[in-house]
């Protein structure tokens, strides 16, 4: 199958798999989905989510999280993983939006990632989320099912995200990101997957009978 004929084929089955999509993460406004997407490293959403209620509930922006101390921060967001390193980049974010953009989230790609404990992929979804800026965020989910559909090599994120955007119309990127995240949770798990039960895999896929 070609890769054009993939590409609408896929577009063609997420859409009818998931019409409407709405972001994982719980948030209230730019700043928090920023501390819930940098939460989310190496981690699940619902991790992020039992412990961001509790978290926004005292610090719902960066004035009010820097009157928080690490301990507290930490405290919270320990389930999430990594709590040392996230609860530093925590404060030391929260502290430059306020000294350096008047405590408002940048609508810029190379402010955000210049962040601490924020990279690409972070930059992405809030670019995407916040600001409707097509973007094309990669996560694991992502870049397997980007691999398994032989759209891309599977030799770096960077190159899977490449591959992406050069694949899928623009217009669709921020979307997608999200139908391809749900798709791969419910119907192309990393384990015990069984690309003869996945409606796109099975058609599209590298080892496809049907190819």
């Amino acid at each position: 199958m070609l890769k054009k004929n993939k590409v609408l084929f896929i577009i063609n089955q997420l859409d009818k798999i998931y019409p409407e999509v709405s972001a994982p993460l719980k948030h209230s406004n730019n700043y928090t989905l920023l501390i819930a997407v940098l939460l989310s490293a190496n981690t699940t959403d619902k991790s992020v989510n039992k412990v961001t209620p509790t978290l926004f509930a005292k610090a719902n922006t960066p004035q009010k999280m820097i009157t928080l101390d690490y301990d507290t921060i930490y405290s919270i967001i320990r389930p999430c993983g990594l709590g040392p390193a996230k609860s530093k980049a925590i404060l030391g974010l929260s502290q430059i939006l306020v000294d350096k953009y008047d405590g408002k989230v940048p609508k810029d790609f190379s402010a955000l990632e210049s962040f601490p404990g924020v990279g690409h992929k972070t930059a992405s979804v809030v670019m995407s989320q916040a600001f409707d800026v097509p973007a094309f965020a990669v996560d694991t989910h992502v870049h397997r099912l980007m691999y398994r559909w032989g759209l891309s090599s599977g030799r770096s994120v960077k190159e899977t995200e490449k591959d992406a955007k050069r694949l899928f119309p623009e217009n669709r990127w921020s979307k997608l990101h999200l139908q391809i995240i749900f798709y791969g949770r419910d119907y192309c798990p990393a384990k015990n997957f069984n690309p003869e039960k996945c409606p796109i895999t099975s058609v599209v896929g590298r080892r496809s009978l049907f190819r």
